[in-house]
């Protein structure tokens, strides 16, 4: 019989699954659905840009108000209004909508970030284990679960466009500005293979979406746990000042391991946003067509959802240096290639082992780069997660801004440039750890946090008031 902890584990991450089933096939038809303008790539932007804002104040004051259950239900809404702005997409529909998004976006990562965190220190107390062990774990079956959405949005995107029968043809001579070729000038002259589907077919995919989102509210409202409920109800009733945890995000930014993960953390929005705006646009849709976009992060969503359940369980083995050396040597030699690879039609295999090998590294940026949060800032995990979206959305922000203005190649060199810079400054807060070892979480009974009696289990719900 699984533990009541898990179950939790397994709620969250069928909720998350459902939501991003829904806005991470969106966001990936983005650059090329809504190509007009770059209207697509700007309400990107704009989300990512309203996250940045939200994770400054957001997030500590809706998790120790609302609870970790109430935030991200709360979050899940801002995210099905961004589907019924794609339902007629135009700058006065998408443009709100992505600030809405925004907002809740930071509360709702944050407030699952540290759900996950508790739950597994619980746990961990409970059977007598590392919290640090029973929290990669748990993440490692988060992002299984989660990074599958990427297979069925897409899924559903492919099936849905496989439907037109309005199917671009692709002439050699708009092949040669697919890939580096395309260099502002020739932006225009790639989007020109780009033939947007039927209206009707497109109303019956962001409809499905918002389905799909709806159930993701249901399942977390009707089957997630409030196991820090009791928490949120006695700091309602207390008399912090508002202005103490109004700042609880910028305040552990005195912490120089905080800030010195900066870089790898804006490298994961970086990476991201490279393979959902970039790689979609100017090698799938440009070479093979906007209906081929689906199947291509399909390959990405699976690998890295079966990466993710298998760098969870591994990590605790060999220790997450290793995991991230190995995520940084497989994007080192994906960027390289790319800087050299002259997407044709012909080569089609070649166009899903990039979004394959993307999908390995990315696994170990999501599973370890969360896990190490919520390790070193176990204190202060509202504001650590809230920290951790704020800088890697800063990194989307850059990556979408600067989308329509250079050269893939310059972007591609960009994408470099922050993997070797976050090679330098990782490390040093890794052998800092490894010197230091923060204290495991069921030593930190009485002195970093409150115990709470539940029915089967002692919850520690660590804050730093």
């Amino acid at each position: 019989m699984i533990s009541r902890n898990f179950k939790n584990v397994l709620v969250v991450s069928v909720g998350f699954l459902f939501l991003f089933t829904a806005y991470g096939g969106l966001q990936s038809l983005q650059s090329s659905l809504n190509a007009e303008d770059g209207m697509g790539v700007a309400s990107l932007s704009v989300i990512y840009a309203s996250i940045i804002v939200s994770s400054m104040f957001l997030p500590p004051i809706m998790i120790k108000n609302l609870g970790c259950k109430w935030t991200i239900v709360a979050g899940m809404v801002c995210y099905v209004s961004y589907s019924f702005g794609n339902l007629y997409p135009g700058w006065y529909t998408l443009i709100p909508t992505s600030v809405i998004l925004g907002l809740g976006g930071s509360p709702l990562w944050s407030a699952k970030c540290t759900y996950l965190s508790i739950a597994g220190n619980a746990q961990a107390t409970k059977d007598g284990e590392k919290g640090p062990d029973v929290i990669n774990q748990y993440f490692g079956i988060f992002f299984f679960i989660f990074q599958s959405s990427a297979v069925w949005g897409n899924l559903m995107s492919s099936l849905i466009f496989g439907q037109d029968l309005n199917v671009a043809n692709i002439p050699e001579d708009q092949l040669i500005y697919c890939g580096t070729a395309d260099c502002g000038l020739n932006v225009s002259a790639s989007n020109s293979t780009t033939t947007r589907p039927a209206q009707e077919l497109v109303w019956t995919l962001v409809g499905s979406y918002i389905g799909v989102g709806v159930v993701a509210i249901l399942i977390i409202s009707v089957f997630l746990d409030n196991i820090d409920g009791k928490q949120a109800s006695e700091f309602r009733g207390s008399h912090e000042p508002f202005g103490r945890t109004f700042l609880a995000t910028f305040r552990l930014l005195k912490d120089w391991r905080l800030v010195t993960l900066i870089p790898l953390t804006m490298y994961s929005g970086f990476e991201q946003s490279f393979l959902s705006g970039e790689y979609t646009k100017n090698y799938v849709t440009c070479a093979l067509g906007i209906h081929y976009v689906g199947f291509v992060m399909m390959c990405f969503g699976a690998t890295n959802s079966l990466c993710s359940f298998i760098f969870g369980r591994l990590a605790r083995y060999t220790g997450r240096a290793a995991l991230f050396l190995l995520a940084a040597l497989t994007n080192f030699g994906c960027i390289i290639a790319l800087l050299m690879w002259k997407p044709h039609p012909d080569e089609l295999a070649v166009f899903f082992v990039f979004p394959a090998l993307w999908g390995m590294s990315d696994a170990v940026w999501q599973t370890q780069t969360n896990a190490l949060y919520g390790v070193l800032f176990s204190a202060d995990k509202e504001a650590a997660f809230a920290n951790y979206r704020m800088w890697e959305s800063l990194g989307f922000v850059i990556a979408f801004a600067y989308s329509t203005f250079l050269c893939l190649e310059i972007k591609l060199y960009i994408l470099l440039a922050m993997l070797l810079l976050t090679a330098v400054t990782y490390p040093i807060v890794e052998y800092h750890a490894y010197k230091n070892p923060p204290p495991d979480a069921k030593d930190a009974i009485g002195t970093h946090g409150d115990t709470v009696q539940t029915e089967d289990k002692f919850i520690i719900c660590q804050t730093k008031v």
